[in-house]
């Protein structure tokens, strides 16, 4: 009966989205607001109260049997990248729904249970990711958020406003000094770890933060047909060496767990005939530790400098976010492991390369996280597939992990 109430739910959740290619549910969205509101009636019909602050976090709370009790919290987000999938967020908010439907079966815990779906964990959109946690972890950037706009030329404020947010008192969706107990993120694992080792469930142990860079060039525009090969100043020119620069810096960090991605380019003036003369990139550097990180970009830097004077570019370099890696807690990571240990549910501790809004929640209290297996490590796409026995594993885990953690 849960299996097949959880996979109902799932496929109507997919339901939501733009386009016939993928999951598009970009945050804010008509499709993300048609979401909330299908999962909020079913946490309402758990007999949930529900609150939303405003960068609209919804809060689910089912009060435990001890009112002055700190509250076990569970969750993850609901939007989605440009023609993603099905599982990314999703499955944490309805795993997180269906482990307080089985509790709920057998009374309620000391401890409030609270299901938290946060606002805007993707990047897709605004340009910045974790969006509500980081408002409820209290590290809001709101100066660099009152910049944020969409492709669509739509701002964050404005998105916020117009689905019935405030923008203006982000900063009250703050629990900074509030009592949490614990919180516990379920999540796809967006890799192939485990399912290459076989294992259905992983502990994770950290969470890789990233550095994100926009990296502008400007050279000089002029005919293709007329402009001598030797003297062009060309901003696509520069921008390749510079993919290619974030590339092998990348690869020489790796074994320490760095790796950096240029995942959006875009060209002025954009036409065959003519040189270009504007480039713009985006660039994601992230990893576990910290000091390599920064070395990273540092490193970067300086291929930089070198390739726009050869070139005759200029090249400016703008930090987006500056994130730091985090390390989980092993209270929780202990509860998960002997939740599996209970079940006889084969396990790993392992780190992730993925942010989650986990890494912020971190800061307010003790904090877990459970991966599943996806195929094949696919994930941000169409083929994005985690098999329905991992999922019903999973929410095992998370509910004997929640069960003992708010007794």
């Amino acid at each position: 009966m849960d299996r097949d109430w959880v996979l109902h739910v799932m496929d109507t959740v997919s339901g939501f989205s733009r386009g016939e290619t993928g999951i598009t549910r970009l945050a804010l969205s008509q499709e993300e607001m048609q979401a909330r509101s299908y999962v909020t009636g079913l946490m309402q019909e758990l007999g949930m109260s529900l609150r939303v602050d405003a960068i609209g976090n919804i809060i689910g709370r089912l009060e435990g049997t001890d009112s002055a009790a700190a509250p076990v919290c569970v969750g993850s987000h609901l939007d989605s990248v440009p023609e993603g999938g099905r599982y990314d967020g999703v499955l944490g908010v309805i795993a997180g729904l269906a482990a307080i439907r089985r509790i709920t079966r057998d009374g309620h815990t000391k401890h409030p249970l609270e299901l938290i779906i946060f606002t805007a964990e993707e990047s897709s959109r605004f340009g910045f990711a974790t969006m509500g946690s980081k408002a409820m972890a209290g590290i809001a950037d709101l100066k660099a958020w009152a910049k944020a706009k969409d492709s669509q030329g739509v701002s964050f404020a404005e998105a916020l406003t117009a689905v019935g947010f405030q923008p203006d008192k982000i900063e009250t969706a703050s629990r900074v000094g509030e009592s949490l107990h614990a919180f516990v993120e379920l999540h796809i694992e967006q890799g192939p770890v485990l399912e290459d080792a076989g294992l259905p469930v992983g502990i994770v142990e950290a969470i890789a933060a990233p550095t994100r860079l926009k990296i502008k060039v400007e050279g000089t525009p002029g005919h293709s047909g007329t402009t001598p090969m030797d003297t062009r100043e060309d901003a696509l020119v520069t921008a390749a060496q510079i993919i290619l620069a974030v590339r092998e810096v990348a690869l020489s960090r790796y074994g320490e767990g760095t790796v950096g991605t240029v995942g959006n380019i875009k060209v002025s003036p954009g036409v065959m005939n003519v040189i270009p003369g504007l480039a713009e990139m985006w660039v994601d550097i992230r990893g576990v530790d910290h000091d390599s990180i920064v070395e990273t970009v540092q490193e970067l830097k300086d291929e930089i400098s070198i390739i726009a004077e050869a070139e005759g570019t200029t090249v400016a370099i703008e930090v987006l976010t500056s994130d730091k890696p985090v390390r989980l807690h092993q209270s929780v990571s202990t509860a998960i492991e002997q939740a599996c240990k209970d079940l006889k549910i084969s396990y790993r501790r392992m780190n992730s390369g993925a942010g989650h809004d986990a890494m912020h929640m971190a800061s307010l209290c003790p904090t877990g996280m459970i991966f599943i297996p996806c195929a094949r490590g696919i994930s941000h796409n169409p083929e994005e597939f985690a098999a329905p026995d991992d999922i019903m594993t999973g929410i095992d885990v998370l509910t004997r992990t929640l069960r003992s953690l708010a007794e």
